[in-house]
C-alpha cells in the first residue's frame, strides 16, 4: 500500500524555473509533485567526511600517478629487455584501473584479465 501523501512543502523559486520544472513534468506524463519527490530520492548528498574521504582517495590515486611516471620512463629507456616489457604491460592494466577509478570513485578495480588473454612476451 502506497504511503498517504499529506504533508506540504514550501520552496521558492524563479518563474523560468518554476515554467521548466512544470514543462518537464508534462514531458514526463506525471504531476510536478511526483517529478521533484522523484528526483530527490536520486539525490546524493554529500557529508565533510565524504568530501574529506574523496579527497583522500584523489591524492593517492595522483601519488600512484606520479610512482607509475617513474617506473614508466624507466621501462622506457631499458624497453629492449624482456623485464620491461612484463613492467609496461602491468603500467598499462594499473593505468586502466586508475582511469576507471578516478572516473568513478564508487568502483573498485577491475579483475585482472584471466591467464589466456595474457600474451607471451619472450
Amino acid at each position: 500500500m502506497a504511503e498517504k501523501l499529506n504533508t506540504s512543502l514550501k520552496i521558492r523559486l524563479s518563474q523560468p524555473e518554476k515554467l521548466s520544472w512544470q514543462e518537464k513534468a508534462v514531458l514526463a506524463g506525471i504531476p510536478l509533485s511526483t517529478l521533484i519527490r522523484e528526483a530527490m530520492s536520486r539525490t546524493r548528498t554529500w557529508t565533510a567526511s565524504d568530501r574529506a574521504s574523496l579527497a583522500e582517495q584523489t591524492r593517492q590515486i595522483s601519488r600512484i600517478g606520479n610512482n607509475l611516471n617513474q617506473i614508466a620512463k624507466w621501462a622506457n629507456t631499458y624497453k629492449s629487455t624482456a623485464e620491461a616489457i612484463e613492467v609496461l604491460e602491468a603500467l598499462r592494466a594499473i593505468e586502466l584501473a586508475l582511469t576507471q577509478l578516478s572516473t568513478n570513485p564508487s568502483s573498485s578495480f577491475p579483475s585482472a584479465p584471466p591467464p589466456e588473454a595474457k600474451q607471451d612476451v619472450t
